[in-house]
């Protein structure tokens, strides 16, 4: 990677890991433990998108409208352990919402700066590898079977104390994967570049490890 000009002399390259994928792929664990390993900040900007779906359900607004859509963008004022971003209301408004070029276009560059850091951060979303960062040093595409999915998507609404059933949350995430990878902004796409790691047969521990030996792998010959 080309000097930063805040880049000190002398001082260790910044690293900037990208992890895209579909909801409930394991991406977020992936990415957390990926910045924890490699020191670097982390920033889930999925949940960027919850916060202006929360805002815009607790201001009645239309999720229907791009508008108002985009009126919700300002979320500086929204708790980032306000228990209502995980919840699925929230999540089925962040999935539609998101589709809106305006509101992709006012969330770009906060997460561009996040990625822009002197030392380097790590990013997961769905377009993080594509568009947010495309330089990204090392990028990975995290994926697993829609009903490896459901299933986890199951037993973490039901360890939360929420009601869940397996077929419901097995269509909510095939509508969610045609909406993100059909829409006309930023649809989910793996990079050219980035690195298949395919969830469905592994263990949490066992997909972080091999997530982390393919970065490694990668920024060995960047």
């Amino acid at each position: 990677m080309s000097e930063h000009p805040d880049h000190p002399i002398g001082a260790p390259d910044p690293i900037v890991i990208a992890v895209d994928g579909p909801a409930a792929s394991g991406k977020g664990t992936i990415a957390r433990a990926l910045a924890k390993h490699f020191n670097l900040p982390h920033m889930d900007t999925g949940m960027l998108y919850r916060a202006v779906a929360l805002n815009l359900w607790r201001w009645g607004g239309d999720m229907a409208s791009e508008f108002e859509a985009l009126r919700a963008c300002d979320v500086a004022a929204v708790d980032p352990e306000d228990p209502e971003l995980r919840s699925e209301a929230v999540s089925s408004i962040a999935s539609r919402i998101s589709a809106y070029p305006s509101v992709r276009a006012a969330l770009l560059e906060r997460q561009r700066q996040f990625a822009g850091q002197p030392g380097g951060a790590v990013l997961d979303g769905r377009d993080i590898g594509t568009v947010v960062a495309p330089d990204a040093d090392a990028k990975l595409f995290v994926t697993a079977a829609p009903e490896t999915r459901a299933q986890r998507r199951v037993r973490e609404l039901l360890g939360r104390g929420l009601p869940a059933h397996y077929e419901d949350v097995l269509v909510d995430i095939r509508a969610r994967d045609e909406r993100d990878t059909t829409r006309a902004a930023a649809p989910l796409a793996q990079a050219a570049d980035a690195m298949l790691l395919d969830t469905s047969e592994l263990d949490v521990d066992a997909a972080i490890a091999e997530a982390v030996r393919l970065v490694e792998e990668r920024l060995a010959v960047r």
